[in-house]
């Protein structure tokens, strides 16, 4: 195939979607592609001509005693709700270290249907700094998350039956069909359904209404399919029987003696598992310009751990001399658990953090009109205004202190948006060298990977030096003192206060030996350093109120939820499926971004 003509693209007059259908004329076969990348033949399973799956455990055991290569992970300062560019930028420098003749490769999450058909957009990337194909991507890819909703809906059929049956039925009738009764308390049920979209409406619902042959009555409600346990389990399982182990563990319900009820309990842990077996193994795609991206598990960082899987990043560390890895949202959400909780788990400690600042969202910090998705932007963020930077500079400085609390020193990425100017892009590069920072400014969203050779000069550099890698804090404290470590020492709180209910949650989980080695997975607004969206800059003289605290024993996470966060997000009424739609002649899709 000839080599993709740049020249002819301009991505200031061109929609992404747009770029993406020129780009996709000029794909290199996911055949192709894989033998290139070192992929055998039989570790490969195509889907369609230019996706893949990669058999993990083939890979991995064939090249076991290889070393892995350079692994540098992404993160960013508090952004706008329009994003600020960590999915274009991770895909901007795999090809901006290629362009320096470097096996570069790149890791990113599977897009969910609620943020692709509501605001945020498929989360592909951008411009000339994209992973493509877009539509296959935007729109479902392999059947992931279908998997992993229909895994974990499995799980709310096996109980809300055997609710129903214990109720009809009598104990004579249940044992003659080898079931024990469970004596599961419906008003302590610790799991819901889960879709894959914004589906405000089925937040909190009753079902089983009707006559008893309609099932149990009870109170129930939907969350979006990426904040499942099940989806934490995918991003951070090690192997199938790590995966299998830890599905029998998810706590559905508890009975009416207060003792948890599982998955294994049902007997419902081997099919659900069933469900995950083509899930388990990542996905392969490529940028642009040709480089391989591993694409596997897509939870949100404000509600879930926010990381593409440990199995997709140790494939592409035996294949890549620079792996590039995407963590969700800010440094406080995403880049916290990449550090507390990713590296814990996979054993792989990152050689580099990369930053991600926009002039955008610095001005938004430093007090500028509010950004609403949907309606155009301010002049404000369109025209030069040094001392609105300026002004938002503290919540980059902010993100910056976290990343070297990890011993790891970070390289910003000045996002270049074509709006910016020179004086402004100084701003930020003089502030980050003073807080200890490499700075690059990266035009990859204009150009690609020659856009962001001078980011990728950085991260080589930045790779080079010995980190001496260290975790916020120790296995030994309580949850509690976790808590407040991070409150403090992340977010920049004051200090951590709790609801009665959430109270008696971290003094029960604090007496239990096995909760005591769970991880502590925040749920918090991405829209600030605190747990009010409405905060921006470095917010300071506030308490973090944590409401409530769930346990996800087959994840191995304890999470406490912050402020009014929500598991099921909404639909705006601007959503982005009104601009979706399909060319009837060429059967093409149209409208993504």
């Amino acid at each position: 195939m000839a080599k993709f003509d740049f020249s002819a693209i301009n991505p200031i007059k061109m929609a992404d979607w747009q770029i993406a259908e020129a780009a996709e004329s000029h794909m290199t076969r996911i055949t192709e592609l894989a033998e290139k990348w070192g992929i055998l033949q039989e570790e490969l399973m195509p889907y369609e001509h230019y996706i893949g799956k990669v058999d993990f455990a083939a890979l991995l055991k064939r090249l076991d005693k290889r070393p892995n290569g350079k692994y540098i992970v992404v993160t960013a300062i508090t952004p706008t709700p329009l994003g600020e560019g960590k999915s274009t930028t991770t895909m901007g420098l795999v090809d901006g270290l290629s362009a320096l003749g470097k096996n570069s490769s790149g890791a990113i999450r599977q897009p969910s249907s609620g943020p692709t058909f509501n605001i945020k957009g498929s989360a592909a990337g951008g411009g000339l700094a994209q992973c493509i194909p877009l539509t296959p991507f935007s729109l479902g890819l392999t059947g992931d998350i279908n998997n992993v909703t229909n895994a974990h809906n499995l799980a709310m059929v096996a109980l809300t039956s055997r609710l129903q049956h214990e109720s009809i039925n009598t104990d004579e009738f249940l044992a003659k069909r080898n079931l024990k009764r469970l004596d599961i308390d419906p008003r302590n049920v610790q799991i819901r359904w889960v879709i894959d979209f914004c589906a405000q409406a089925l937040r909190d619902t009753v079902i089983g209404l009707g006559n008893n042959m309609d099932g149990f009555m009870m109170r129930s409600g939907f969350d979006i399919s990426v904040s499942s346990e099940i989806m934490a389990i995918l991003a951070i399982f090690k192997d199938l029987k790590d995966m299998r182990e830890r599905m029998g563990k998810i706590i559905v319900a508890y009975d009416k003696r207060g003792n948890p009820v599982t998955t294994r309990d049902l007997e419902v842990d081997g099919a659900m598992t069933a469900w995950m077996m083509r899930a388990a193994n990542p996905n392969l795609m490529q940028t642009i310009e040709g480089r391989p991206v591993m694409v596997h598990a897509g939870p949100f960082a404000n509600i879930a751990i926010g990381q593409s899987s440990i199995i997709a990043d140790r494939v592409a560390l035996k294949l890549s001399d620079y792996h590039v890895t995407e963590s969700g949202f800010g440094a406080d959400i995403g880049f916290e658990k990449f550090l507390n909780i990713k590296t814990h788990l996979s054993g792989l400690t990152p050689n580099c953090a990369v930053v991600v600042v926009t002039v955008r969202a610095l001005k938004m910090h430093g007090g500028g009109p509010k950004v609403i998705p949907g309606k155009p932007l301010d002049e404000a963020y369109t025209q030069s205004n040094p001392a609105l930077v300026e002004k938002g500079l503290e919540n980059l400085l902010a993100h910056l202190e976290t990343v070297r609390k990890s011993g790891i020193k970070p390289v910003v990425c000045i996002n270049h948006f074509h709006t910016d100017s020179k004086e402004e892009t100084d701003i930020i590069r003089s502030a980050a060298e003073s807080a200890g920072a490499r700075a690059a400014v990266s035009q990859h969203w204009l150009k690609g990977g020659a856009g962001a050779t001078e980011l990728a000069e950085a991260v080589v550099d930045a790779c080079k030096e010995e980190a001496p890698f260290k975790f916020l804090y120790s296995d030994n404290l309580s949850l509690r003192q976790r808590i407040e470590i991070i409150a403090k020492e992340v977010y920049g709180a004051d200090g951590v206060s709790y609801t009665t209910e959430a109270q008696e949650k971290a003094e029960k989980l604090e007496k239990d030996p096995v909760a005591g080695h769970m991880y502590t997975c925040m749920v918090k607004t991405h829209l600030s350093l605190s747990h009010d969206p409405t905060l921006k800059g470095r917010p300071r003289g506030w308490i973090l109120p944590i409401r409530d605290i769930l346990t996800y024993a087959g994840a191995g996470f304890i999470v406490p939820v912050a402020g009014d966060i929500k598991l099921m997000p909404g639909t705006s009424s601007n959503p982005a499926f009104r601009r979706i739609d399909i060319d009837t002649e060429t059967g093409k899709v149209k409208g993504l971004f």
